[in-house]
């Protein structure tokens, strides 16, 4: 499948029916994963706040995981050595565990599992692995998937203008930074890490207002300024954070790109916000004559790994 058709399927990933049961006792979650899989935690904790939500990505479980703890690992392959060793341990603690997989070795570790469809790049997949997560918690409502469909179908059918950005990126050769006010927070760090892999560049991501408390010192007057290519992840919803891109603009001389998001739910702008990165990362790739798909490097670090330690 070619990347602009995986691309294309995300709407009706947000049709995927299969989710989990959540205990009545349960007091906290915890989500495992890495990379593509592992961003689908990052945005699930900016739909979600019923509960506390821990996110891990790295090896191992937090103190706190008990019988009382949901304990989901996420990981496409199934086999990201990362989450396979956190979830061994959050079993050892009596969490009640599930998996968001495609197969591997997490299948037969956890008690519950949502086996979703192969063939697709890990973070082309987004969709797949964290709609089960909404509807298993109940953080939207039906009609949100609906809006979000039809949101994303409108982009698949005209991306114009995230190709211009993409152009204006290639042409002027400056490396993306990449601002989100809430709750575009982790898109902007899904695109800053789609620039990476689709794109095969350096970019970066933080958070407004955040950056007003470290960041602006440095807009002001860091070197090789003129190198960076400055977006602004918004809706316009939030009046004291526009303020503060404008005033942050006008301090530090700097011009935001500004994307601003359309829509009536929250999860229809999110989706609609990442689907807009996927679509720039995807037209800077073609420019940039990369293979999108092609994540070699990554592969052979994993076999490198392999090699040395006898785990994927």
């Amino acid at each position: 499948m070619d990347f602009i058709e995986e691309l294309r399927t995300l709407k009706e990933q947000l049709m995927f029916e299969h989710k989990f049961n959540v205990p009545k006792t349960t007091k906290n979650v915890v989500i495992a994963g890495m990379g593509g899989s592992g961003i689908v935690g990052k945005i699930f904790t900016e739909l979600y706040s019923s509960l506390p939500v821990y996110l891990v990505d790295d090896y191992s479980a937090p103190d706190f995981v008990s019988k009382e703890t949901v304990y989901i690992a996420i990981s496409y392959s199934g086999n990201t050595e990362e989450t396979v060793s956190s979830l061994q341990e959050a079993i050892r603690k009596g969490a009640n565990t599930v998996a968001i997989t495609s197969g591997g070795k997490l299948l037969d570790m956890s008690h519950q599992r949502v086996v979703i469809p192969k063939g697709l790049q890990p973070r082309s997949a987004l969709g797949y692995m964290l709609t089960p997560l909404l509807k298993s918690f109940g953080a939207v409502q039906q009609h949100e998937f609906k809006e979000a469909y039809d949101l994303l179908s409108r982009i698949d059918a005209n991306h114009h203008e995230e190709e211009q950005i993409a152009h204006d990126i290639y042409v002027s050769e400056k490396v993306p930074v990449i601002y989100g006010v809430p709750p575009y927070k982790a898109v902007a760090y899904r695109w800053k890490t789609q620039f990476n892999e689709n794109s095969k560049i350096l970019a970066y991501s933080g958070s407004l207002p955040e950056i007003n408390h470290n960041d602006t010192m440095a807009l002001k007057g860091t070197y090789r300024r003129d190198e960076f290519y400055f977006i602004a992840l918004t809706d316009g919803r939030n009046n004291t954070v526009e303020r503060r891109i404008g005033i942050t603009e006008n301090i530090t001389g700097i011009k935001f790109r500004r994307i601003k998001v359309e829509g009536k739910s929250a999860l229809a702008r999110v989706m609609a916000a990442v689907h807009i990165g996927d679509y720039i990362t995807y037209h800077l790739a073609k420019l940039r004559g990369k293979d999108p798909l092609d994540v070699g490097v990554i592969e052979e670090l994993k076999e490198r790994l392999q090699e040395s330690t006898g785990t994927q």
